[in-house]
This record gives structure tokens, sequence and C-alpha cells, in this order.
């Protein structure tokens, strides 16, 4: 299948700052696709250059098949986009918004905005800069949703919105996916993301450090905790790679990929070990442990 978005080798600095570090990642069409990485990641950087909002220093970016770096207003028109902070005309009215945004799209925007806003119970008549945070963000998404589009970009779509909207407007991620069209979707909420992405890639400081179906991220990755015996100061070492450790009282927990699933009857038998209970870690757990990975590979970078 032809990747709906894919960045080759991408690299953006900003002065001394590197926000993309040859960053290469493909969207399969029909998925919702995850981008996580903590606040300065460049997270927000890739996706305006996916846009066209911003330029590369190096490396591509193709969105829907077009060139990022030369098709921007194409990718922009045919792309539904909540960006981070979004810009709404304040002195218009909810109803007057989704009327002249209609006049840059084709039949059924304006319907189907309308029963967006209505479901998102947003009153028409009231002027943008009297509504909440919440409701301006909700107005954004029923704007994005109106065209219909093959692909949305949704750059932190949550915030401001409250727990049951949030819950609903990520279920219908889901279900547009199922019909063929695509999301991808950048946040911080990894609780979120958990419920709905098919696929999750994660950054850090530029860098991207995995993308893999949530699926398989979650098989691949366990959580070892070791309650070991008396005098004993840490745990055997364990096959496979070492994302995170960390110890309470004589109890160590240790994030692992790529477990060697044999290996588990053996870390058992350990004499160093009382008893060992194995689990599959929350996404958040996985993210948190991918994080300091990455800065413990950053740190040892720079002492090198």
């Amino acid at each position: 299948m032809t990747p709906v978005i894919k960045l080759n080798s991408l690299s953006k600095r900003f002065g001394s700052q590197v926000a993309l570090d040859r960053v290469s990642l493909d969207v399969p069409p029909g998925s919702v696709f995850a981008l996580l990485g903590e606040n300065g990641a460049g997270k927000t950087t890739a996706i305006r250059i996916m846009l066209g909002l911003a330029e590369a220093d190096s490396g591509k970016a193709s969105v829907l098949g077009l060139d990022s770096a030369t098709h921007g207003i194409d990718i922009r028109r045919s792309v539904g986009y909540v960006p981070e902070r979004p810009v709404l005309y304040d002195w218009m009215t909810v109803d007057e918004v989704g009327w002249f945004v209609a006049g840059f799209h084709g039949d059924g925007f304006l319907t189907r905005y309308r029963q967006t806003a209505d479901r998102f119970d947003l009153p028409g008549r009231k002027k943008i800069k009297t509504l909440s945070k919440g409701a301006r963000a909700k107005v954004v998404l029923s704007l994005a949703l109106a065209g219909d589009p093959e692909l949305l970009v949704l750059d932190e779509p949550t915030s401001g919105l409250d727990a049951m909207v949030r819950r609903e407007f990520l279920e219908s991620m889901v279900d547009r996916a199922a019909t063929g069209k695509t999301v991808f979707l950048s946040s911080h909420q990894i609780g979120e993301v958990e419920r709905v992405a098919d696929i999750v890639a994660m950054i850090h400081h530029g860098r991207l450090l995995m993308v893999e179906s949530l699926d398989e991220l979650k098989k691949q990755t366990r959580q070892l905790v070791f309650t070991l015996a008396d005098g004993v100061g840490s745990p055997p070492d364990v096959p496979g790679r070492v994302l995170a450790r960390c110890r309470r009282a004589r109890q160590w927990q240790v994030i692992v990929a790529d477990l060697v699933e044999t290996s588990i009857a053996e870390l058992r038998r350990h004499p160093a070990v009382e008893s060992l209970e194995v689990r599959t870690p929350t996404l958040e757990e996985i993210f948190v442990a991918h994080m300091q990975a990455g800065r413990q590979s950053a740190s040892e970078e720079v002492s090198a």
C-alpha cells in the first residue's frame, strides 16, 4: 500500500537546537497513527513540514503522494488539520465560521459542519470570542471533520475538551479508520492514545526511537517485578533490551523489550530471586521507559 504520509530522513534545526534528526516513517492508509513525545520533542515541527507550513533542512516529506515542499497548498486543501494552537476569527459566530470556510470546499461541507457542531452542542449564534477554550476546540474539530478528508492530522486535538467528549471524539477516529480513512494523531495523552491507536511512534529530542503497531509493541515488552532474597542488591541480568529499571525496597521493576520468553523460568530459579511477576505494561509505562532509554543513550553519546 502506498503510504498516506512518508517522511524520509527529515532533519530540522532552529539555531543550535535539533528539532528533527533524520526522521523516517511511513503511515499506511486506514490507520490511526500516533506520534508520541515530550514537549519540544519535534512532533509539531514534523507536522508543519508535512503540511508545507515549514521547510526541512534536509530530507523529504510527502502527504497523499504530494511533495510537502512544493505542494503545501494542495495538501492543506485535502487534509483536515487541527493545530495545537488554532486561530479563528473571533468576531465571527459559530455559524459564520462554518459558512466562511465552506467557500473553500465542495458541496456538503456546510451540512457536515452543522451536523458536527450540533453534536458538540455548539451555539450557532455565539461569537467565537465568547466561547470557552473547550468550545473553541470543538469548532476547530467540526471544521476539520466537515470536509470528510482522507487524512486527518491532529496536533493535541483533545486539549480543552471534557472527558466524555474526548472519549466520543477519539472513538469516532477508530470508526473513520475502519472506513479506510487515516488519522495522524500527535498527543501527550498516552492513556487516550492507547484506546485508539493502531501504530505508535515515539520521538525524543528530534530522534525517532521506534515505530511499531500497538499490539506488537505490547507483545514485545514486558514488566518484570523481582522480589529479591535478603541481602541481594540487584536482580540478575535480564535477556533482552532493558529499557528502564527502578528499585522499591526489596523489589525491582524492570521493563524489557524483546525478552526471551524461555528465560523467565531460569530467572525464577535464580538464587537471588525470591519471586518474579511478569506483566504487560501499559502504553504509558512503555513510553516512559523509552524516554528514559533515550535520555540514557543521549547522555552516553555526549560523554563519548
